[in-house]
């Protein structure tokens, strides 16, 4: 399978996750098992098998995300993993994107290639302008505020679905083929 260029991190809660879905044993614990939002798992497989790399870069319990993935037959989906609990710190740190771009072998000059897909402005957009990679908002959940207050808070595109991230994806390829 050819490699692509362009490199996806994605959060998980409301972005692939619907968060209203999510059972836990306690109040705040390990989350047992959820939903994928409506497009999310389709548009996740689809990405996998045209070849892109996708790391996981969310704050949350390692074992929540073992669980829920794992539960949907998709523990092997992610080609790196980045999890606040392991790392130590929650986005917008750079040490979360950090983790994922060391974890999948990559280079300060690939950061052109990067793209992080989120629903939280305040952690997932600011954590990627800051760091240098393209910013992807999915506007799908209502859970956080959708607009901008800052330029930093500013995302270079916004979806409203998953699967619109595949026409995201093909326009950053077009501009990096030029």
């Amino acid at each position: 399978m050819e490699k692509r260029n362009i490199i996806i991190f994605t959060d998980s809660g409301d972005t692939l996750i619907d968060e209203k879905s999510e059972i836990r044993k306690e109040d705040y614990g390990v989350v047992y098992e959820a939903e994928f939002i409506p497009g999310a798992k389709e548009t996740l497989l689809e990405l996998k098998n045209r070849g892109y790399q996708i790391a996981l870069v969310a704050d949350g319990l390692k074992e929540s995300f073992d669980r829920i993935y794992a539960g949907h037959h998709l523990e092997d989906v992610f080609d790196a993993r980045a999890i606040s609990e392991i790392v130590g710190e929650e986005k917008p740190s750079p040490a979360m994107f950090e983790t994922a771009m060391r974890k999948l072998g990559l280079e300060e000059s690939d950061k052109k290639r990067i793209l992080m897909v989120g629903n939280n402005i305040k952690r997932d957009i600011v954590g990627a302008n800051r760091f240098g990679i393209h910013s992807v908002l999915l506007s799908w959940s209502p859970r956080y505020c959708m607009i901008p207050e800052t330029a930093e808070e500013t995302p270079e595109y916004q979806i409203s679905r998953p699967e619109k991230l595949l026409e995201v994806i093909e326009k950053l390829e077009e501009s990096e083929r030029k």
